[in-house]
């Protein structure tokens, strides 16, 4: 009596998953390539970054011991990182973020609720940012093609594998 089994792949946390599973190499090379394939976002993102916001925020902020500002643009651009999130609850999987404490206020101030550092910072919508944002939305084009050509090849190299 002979036994079929199939396994599937069904999505891009499921294929990195896997890649792990298979060879933990094959998942370092893929946050390698998509580090770089990622690489124009990224720079548009650190891109943005020119001057303190406000004059305030070059010193330093304490809150419950916990130091946040001052805010640095040199900070600010090294802060700007890929992340592969593929915890089950996972809103997305191929992240670009702000790892920098006192660029992620700055990006987010006012956001949820009305307050000072908002207020002279300006208006942002409800899961808006400032700056990083915008500049990721118009260089994704070049990246999404690329990244999905990678993603395609990767779930085809596990499935091979398996």
């Amino acid at each position: 009596m002979t036994v079929n089994t199939t396994i599937q792949v069904s999505g891009v946390k499921e294929t990195i998953n896997a890649l792990k599973k298979i060879d933990p190499q094959l998942q370092k090379d893929f946050r390698a390539k998509a580090n770089e394939i990622a690489q124009p976002a990224i720079n548009a993102a650190k891109d943005v970054y020119t001057q303190v916001p406000l004059s305030g925020m070059a010193y330093k902020w304490n809150s419950r011991g916990r130091q946040l500002f001052p805010f640095s643009v040199a900070k600010a651009k090294s802060g700007v990182k890929l992340r592969i999130d593929t915890r089950r609850n996972a809103v997305g999987v191929i992240l670009i973020e702000q790892k920098d404490p006192a660029t992620a206020i700055f990006e987010t101030a006012g956001r949820a609720n009305a307050n000072r550092l908002g207020d002279q910072l300006g208006f942002v919508g409800a899961g808006r940012t400032r700056l990083i944002g915008p500049a990721v939305y118009k260089a994704r084009r070049g990246v999404e093609g690329e990244m999905e050509k990678m993603i395609l090849d990767t779930a085809r190299t596990v499935r091979q594998a398996m």
